[in-house]
């Protein structure tokens, strides 16, 4: 998946050389009454409508993730250039590679040594909820009421949106990255694609059962396909294991409510809360994987591949089946078909990748080190609304996209068939800052044209929608007390069965142990674990 955003002016931020160096201060206070001369100073440059957001330019600092398919300097980008014209809010964009950007950011927030905001950033709703106490992260509320006027809205309409970002204090501290209920491809986000004109060279028909697309894998290393005379076609390959596990795991019925809960889902059997990653019929999907590895049928570097590396590789064309939001935008390779959901071993056919709309809550915090909470609400809130939004994802109508005939929103052919021999993200990194995903913003179909909305996307999203989970459950809040426990205990199981998991796939660990690494589990703490969950559970249901 993937995306970003927009700015700079023509005011120079001063900042240390230090990444993670704030570069202003201030107290946080929203108050519309100055009692300062320099607080007079800033309500009086503030406009509480229209644009520009200030009358005099002022300048922020954000702590920003990026992924790697991003430029380098979020400044120059088309979409923010422009909107510090509009704004006249000149933001320097601190930028984390995605990989460093938890430990980065935690130390940030644990040594005070943080900026204005965290703009795309994946905070926790635990780290929501404590940092929104201690006073850390400015709490949104009345700001939203009095200057959010598109987010307002879309929290009227979607209660769900407000009820899975309104922390147990009462507090809202973040905007989210959230998408359209509606909108399934982007819920899917990234298929399970194979190659269609591989499917074909082999006689075969487009899988719908594990056993089928076994078969094909298999096929796939035996075969040159691309007839170059090497044996370098990959049955699958993909950016570490559990991206495969997540989209064949409803084939036996697991992961029944969503993306969102990736340990607990609901017994069919009981509709009773269940644990199902030890689920002893949970093992056979581990057996599944572990016999694609052995065979050769996944990629050898399926553990350690980063992005970057992956698409370099995916570009050559060798992959059979890959997982990723397209491998036209992702890789120039056209011609790949997503799959539905896969149908088991016992008749189960589950579409369960499916992530909840608010998918990262806190895609966009302010801290009390920023100086104008009012400029900045107003910032962000402009990108939830209709005109915002389709400016952020879109660019500029007549540079970067135009109106078709039909009335739908396209990009320019700079971007769709770039001369240069450019993928379709790389082409779009200069003008946009959206790549990657995590980004705050309202996502929907009618202006947002990543990968999701590509004709293959759109084809998978009505496969996966005969099978797809009846109840997608939103994340649940959890109270200080049981936060505790799931960054302790609880992170320490599911780090033991993501390690567990990945040694049985690879070999490294005989499936004779899954007995004894169950027994593990349990000793680690499973009921009090399950306890909490359902408590979580019961106040969801409310």
């Amino acid at each position: 998946m993937k995306r970003k955003k927009w700015l700079s002016l023509t005011v120079v931020v001063a900042m240390s050389g230090s990444l993670l160096s704030a570069c202003s201060g201030g107290s946080g206070d929203t108050s519309e009454n100055p009692t300062s001369p320099t607080d007079a100073k800033e309500v009086t440059n503030f406009n509480k409508t229209g644009m520009p957001i200030v009358k005099e330019p002022i300048s922020l600092t954000f702590f920003t993730g990026k992924a790697a398919t991003n430029g380098n300097n979020f400044e120059e980008t088309l979409v923010w250039k422009e909107y510090a014209k509009m704004t006249n809010i000149n933001v320097k964009f601190q930028l984390v590679p995605f990989e460093n950007l938890t430990e980065k950011r935690n130390l940030a927030l644990a040594g005070g040594d943080y900026p204005d905001a965290f703009y795309s950033s994946r905070i926790s709703s635990a780290d929501l909820a404590k940092y929104g106490a201690q006073g850390t992260f400015v709490k949104l509320n009345d700001l939203i009421d009095k200057y959010a006027p598109n987010f307002k809205k879309l929290m009227e309409k979607y209660p769900d949106l407000k009820k899975g970002l309104t922390m147990p204090d009462g507090g809202i501290y973040s905007f989210p990255s959230f998408y359209s209920p509606d909108f399934l491809p982007m819920l899917i986000g990234t298929p399970l694609w194979v190659k269609q004109e591989w499917v074909e060279k082999l006689g075969m028909k487009e899988p719908t059962t594990t056993e089928e697309l076994y078969q094909y894998l298999k096929a796939v290393k035996t075969t040159d396909l691309n007839g170059n005379g090497q044996a370098d076609e990959i049955p699958y390959a993909g950016e570490g294991i559990n991206p495969f596990i997540e989209q064949i795991r409803g084939a036996w019925g697991f992961g029944n409510r969503g993306l969102g809960h990736k340990f607990v889902d609901v017994d069919p059997k009981t509709n009773e809360l269940r644990f199902f990653r030890t689920d002893p019929k949970y093992k056979e999907v581990i057996e599944y994987v572990r016999k694609l590895y052995t065979e050769g049928l996944i990629d050898k570097e399926i553990f350690t591949i980063k992005t970057a590396a992956l698409y370099a590789k995916g570009q050559k064309g060798v992959f059979g089946a890959t997982i990723n939001p397209n491998p036209v935008t992702q890789m120039s390779q056209p011609g790949y078909y997503g799959l539905g959901a896969l149908k088991g071993p016992y008749g189960d056919q589950l579409y369960t990748h499916i992530k909840v709309p608010v998918v990262w809550p806190g895609a966009f915090v302010i801290t009390d080190k920023n100086k104008y909470p009012e400029a900045t609400i107003r910032w962000i809130d402009h990108l939830y609304g209709d005109e915002g939004a389709t400016f952020y994802f879109m660019g500029v109508e007549g540079q970067t996209y135009r109106k078709a005939a039909d009335g739908k929103l396209e990009f320019v052919e700079e971007i769709t068939k770039n001369p240069n021999g450019l993928t379709m993200d790389q082409a779009l990194a200069k003008y946009i800052t959206w790549l990657g995903g995590s980004y705050p913003g309202y996502v929907q179909e009618k202006y947002f044209k990543g990968s999701e909305t590509l004709p293959e996307s759109v084809a998978v999203g009505k496969k996966a929608e005969q099978h797809k989970i009846k109840e997608l459950w939103n994340a649940f809040n959890f109270t200080d007390q049981e936060t505790e426990f799931r960054s302790t205990v609880g992170n320490d199981i599911q780090n033991y069965i993501g390690e567990m998991e990945a040694k049985f796939i690879s070999g490294s660990a005989p499936m004779s142990d899954w007995d004894k690494y169950v027994a593990t589990v349990d000793k680690m703490g499973v009921a009090e674990y399950m306890k909490i969950y359902k408590q979580a559970y019961d106040r969801y249901k409310k």
